[in-house]
C-alpha cells in the first residue's frame, strides 16, 4: 500500500470526528475576532480539495479533544480559521512538547501540512522531524512554541 494511501486511511478517523461535530450545530462555538494568515489558502485547499500543503495559519480552539494515544501519540483540538471552516490539529506528542492548558477560545498559530477532509482539513507535521526528510513545523500557544 502506498504511503501517501496509509496516511490517509490513518486520518479517516479524525475526518469522521469533524464531521460528527460539525453535524452537532453547536451555537456556542467561537469564531476569530479577526482576518487571520492563511484562511484564504486554506478555504481554497478545502475548495480545491488540495492536500500535502505547507502552510502557516491561526485560529481559535473551538474543541480540545482527547489525546490519541494508539501508536504515535498526538494531542488532538480543532480550531475555527474562518466563519466558514475549522481543522482538526494533529500534534505529534511523542515528537514534541503538548500545550498543557489548552482551553477553548484560546488562539494558536500553526505551520504544519494541510490534507484535505470534506470537514474542513487536517494540519499535522506541527513539530521537529528528527529525520530531516520533512519540512519543520510548530504550534503557538500563548507566546511559547512547541516543535
Amino acid at each position: 500500500m502506498r504511503t501517501e494511501t496509509k496516511k490517509k486511511l490513518l486520518l479517516l478517523p479524525f475526518a469522521l470526528l469533524i464531521y460528527i461535530l460539525a453535524q452537532s450545530g453547536s451555537d456556542s462555538i467561537s469564531q476569530p475576532s479577526s482576518e487571520i494568515a492563511g484562511d484564504t489558502v486554506l478555504q481554497e485547499a478545502y475548495n480545491g480539495k488540495e492536500s500535502d500543503l505547507q502552510i502557516r495559519g491561526q485560529g481559535v480552539v473551538v474543541k480540545v479533544l482527547p489525546d490519541d494515544n494508539k501508536g504515535l501519540r498526538h494531542q488532538k483540538f480543532i480550531l475555527r480559521i474562518s466563519p466558514e471552516q475549522t481543522v482538526l490539529v494533529a500534534h505529534n506528542i511523542d515528537i514534541a512538547k503538548r500545550i498543557d492548558g489548552l482551553k477553548v477560545g484560546d488562539s494558536v498559530e500553526f505551520y504544519g501540512e494541510y490534507e484535505w477532509t470534506p470537514q474542513g482539513g487536517v494540519i499535522h507535521w506541527t513539530h521537529f522531524d528528527p529525520d530531516g526528510r520533512h519540512i519543520h513545523g510548530w504550534l503557538r500557544h500563548k507566546g511559547m512554541t512547541y516543535q
